[in-house]
């Protein structure tokens, strides 16, 4: 029998979020070792769901409350070899990305994103895994010229565009 259930995200104020799933219990200090090499400085917790031996959630980190935030949630996520990273104000997916996906443990990243997330698990007799999530709200409509204009001077004046 399988049941399947969303689960919500808690996300700390202002922070971000990217959940993925890798294969290996040396996952925690590479991921740490790539955020930490990517860019100097950087807040964030991280956590990993363990899928044998003791099974339990491996965290790391460079802000103590990140860290423990990741672990709690990462425990109610409570899905095989998944890891949630909540990266601290100021610090965005966009420069940690290829970064995380050149671990070689990293098998999938399933959302980077700072909207609301649900992730949609399915639950055995074995235990759970992540069949997706819900990144956000749904589409409201198609964007006009006026959109698309407002969207091209936006991404100008973060600077992610020249």
């Amino acid at each position: 029998m399988i049941e399947t259930k969303a689960i919500k995200i808690e996300v700390p104020k202002d922070c971000n979020v990217i959940i993925g799933t890798t294969h290996f219990i040396k996952s925690v200090e590479d991921i740490h070792e790539a955020l930490v090499a990517a860019v100097p400085g950087i807040k964030f917790g991280l956590a990993f769901c363990e899928a044998s031996g003791p099974c339990l959630v491996r965290r790391s980190g460079t802000d103590a409350k990140l860290t423990e935030a990741a672990a709690k949630e990462t425990l109610r996520l409570g899905t095989g070899h998944a890891f949630i990273v909540f990266l601290g104000p100021g610090f965005y997916p966009i420069n940690v990305m290829d970064e995380i996906k050149a671990v070689p443990e990293v098998c999938t990243i399933h959302c980077a994103t700072a909207n609301p997330v649900e992730v949609i698990v399915a639950e055995t007799s074995q235990g759970r895994g992540i069949l997706g999530v819900i990144d956000g709200q749904t589409s409201k409509g198609i964007e006009t010229e006026k959109d698309v204009k407002e969207r091209k001077e936006f991404l100008r004046k973060i600077g992610y565009k020249l």
